[in-house]
Order: C-alpha cells, then sequence, then structure tokens
C-alpha cells in the first residue's frame, strides 16, 4: 500500500466520522435543511470526485494519471444538484400516487410499508430517470476525455465527436441493463429507507462502490485475456 492510498483512505475516514460526531452530524443536518443544494453540489462533488481517484487507481496504478479530475468535480456537483431535486420528486410522487391508490402501499407505518414505498421510489426513478442521467454522465466524461482535461480544448469539442467515440453497445448492454437492476435499484431502496437528509450522500458513497466494482472486474478481465 502506498502513501497516497492511506491518504485516500484517511481522507474517506475524516469525512465519514463528521456523520458521527454528534456536533458535527447536527451541523451537517441543519446545513443540509437549510442549503439543500448547495450541499448537494459539495456532497456529491467530493465523494463522488474521491471514487473517480480510487477507480482510477484500480485501472491505472495512480490516481491522478490523467488531467481533467477538477472538471469532473464541478460535474458531479452539477449533478448533485440534480440528484437533490430528482430524489425529491420522486419520493413526493411515489407517496402522492400510493395516497390515491394508483401503486401499491400497506396501510400501517412498519418496515415493510416503509421498504414497499422505498422499493418503488428506488424502481421508478431508475427506470425513468437513472438512464438519462447515466447517458449525461457518459456525455460529459467523453467530452473532457477528447479535450484531454483542458477547458479550452473541451470547448471546441464537437457533440458529433463525442456520441461516435461512445461505445453504445457496451452501455446500454451492461451500464443500463445490468447495473440499474443488479446494483442501482436494490442500493437505492436502502437509500430510501434512511432519513431524507442522508439520502444524496448515500448516493454519492454508492457511486464509489460502484465505481470500485466496475473498475476490479475489469482489471480481471484484462488479467485474463493472456490466457484465454
Amino acid at each position: 500500500m502506498k502513501k497516497a492510498d492511506i491518504l485516500w483512505g484517511g481522507i474517506i475516514l475524516a469525512i465519514s466520522v463528521l456523520f458521527i460526531i454528534p456536533e458535527t452530524k447536527a451541523a451537517f443536518e441543519t446545513a443540509t435543511t437549510l442549503y439543500p443544494y448547495v450541499m448537494g453540489f459539495f456532497k456529491t462533488a467530493i465523494l463522488a470526485t474521491m471514487g473517480e481517484l480510487l477507480a482510477t487507481r484500480i485501472r491505472k496504478g495512480a490516481y491522478f494519471p490523467n488531467p481533467g479530475i477538477c472538471i469532473k468535480f464541478f460535474v458531479w456537483g452539477f449533478l448533485g444538484v440534480v440528484f437533490v431535486l430528482a430524489f425529491k420528486l420522486f419520493a413526493s410522487g411515489v407517496a402522492a400516487a400510493q395516497m390515491a391508490n394508483l401503486l401499491p402501499s400497506i396501510n400501517q407505518d412498519t418496515f415493510w410499508a416503509n421498504l414497499l414505498t422505498a422499493f418503488l421510489i428506488s424502481f421508478l426513478m431508475n427506470l425513468l430517470f437513472a438512464p438519462t442521467f447515466m447517458i449525461v454522465h457518459r456525455i460529459t466524461d467523453t467530452f473532457i476525455e477528447l479535450g484531454e482535461g483542458r477547458l479550452h480544448a473541451i470547448v471546441k469539442v464537437r457533440l458529433n465527436d463525442v456520441i461516435e467515440r461512445i461505445d453504445w453497445k457496451t452501455f446500454f448492454s451492461f451500464v443500463v441493463l445490468k447495473t440499474i437492476p443488479f446494483f442501482w435499484i436494490p442500493a437505492h431502496t436502502i437509500t430510501f429507507l434512511l432519513p431524507e437528509n442522508y439520502r444524496v450522500l448515500m448516493a454519492a458513497y454508492l457511486s464509489i462502490a460502484l465505481g470500485v466494482l466496475l473498475s476490479a472486474a475489469k482489471q480481471l478481465k484484462i488479467k485474463k485475456r493472456p490466457s484465454e
């Protein structure tokens, strides 16, 4: 383990401890309530960027082999703002649909009633919102890649070049059709069982977990190729 790995782990641990210490936990909850978009920006930008760094470390052996991570920080922050609104829309929408008998519900305040509601929120959000989010994220990542992480070069990249560069077959067959049903729907079901102030935070942590899993799987696939 290198010093950079220890530093990465130390930063994640320090961030996580903030949500355990009563004083900082209370400050976090208050700030999230008062400034949901600002907190959504920074929660997602910081944690998702840490996930990007770890995924790059697993794939390429270093945290900063390519430029563009600073731009990705702001992209993730913008997506975090979108998550704040999307999570509220789908949570409130499912609750309203259940009250109108448009979706199944259990008329008791039990774990199973909450689990059903959380599953319905996760299922509908990932069915209706997640593919759009994933397409936008893949496009922004490809813009950054083709612009080699330099802002003045990124703005000159053509959308047609970005669309041609993306492997849409793999994107839909794996990212959309496999990660959504087998990872995101179960994971976000757990997310929507949490208090509202912690849902976007949980989603940011999940992005780290998924990035690690996908990077590790990709590395194993690469290592197996010579012996095939």
